[in-house]
């Protein structure tokens, strides 16, 4: 009696094995290709679109420029000279609002994820650390980088 259990435990062990529909259900159906991502240069995050202040609010870049010496200016210069990070001198035209305050308030997932970003990490070799600015944070150093670009500022 033992034997033949055994014998019929095996038999459906393999059976089972051996059947090869390993697909669910649901999972007939071909799923389609993954969809590639097209880069429209406003980076990875929670920003998706600025307004520009023209001219620029005077509190929002007195604001930045406060943020900007305190955890931006050890790293970022405002001319265009790199010394850890790039130099913020013309970043406002060579960058989307959205991309450079997506680097700002997602820097992680932008060196991960976003083409440009990962080209600076090649170029300056050191990670920019999050300096867990917010979204508002983020405007206020936009506001100060367009200032340091001559935007005008009102009154």
């Amino acid at each position: 009696m033992k034997y033949t259990f055994g014998l019929l435990l095996f038999a459906l062990l393999f059976l089972y094995a051996c059947s090869g529909n390993t697909s669910s259900p649901d999972q007939d159906s071909e799923s389609p290709p993954p969809v590639a991502k097209v880069d429209d240069g406003k980076g990875i995050g929670e920003v998706k679109s600025v307004e520009l202040n023209e001219p620029l609010k005077p509190a929002l870049v007195d604001e930045g420029k406060s943020i900007y010496e305190l955890k931006c200016a050890a790293c970022h210069k405002l001319t265009d000279k790199r010394v850890v990070g790039p130099g913020w001198a013309g970043l406002t035209s060579k960058r989307k609002p959205e991309w450079i305050m997506n680097m700002i308030t997602n820097v992680e997932v932008m060196l991960a994820e976003d083409p440009t970003a990962q080209k600076l990490l090649e170029e300056c070799l050191t990670r920019m650390p999050n300096q867990n600015l917010t979204i508002d944070d983020s405007r206020a150093v936009l506001e100060f980088m367009y200032a340091n670009d001559g935007l005008e500022v009102g009154n």
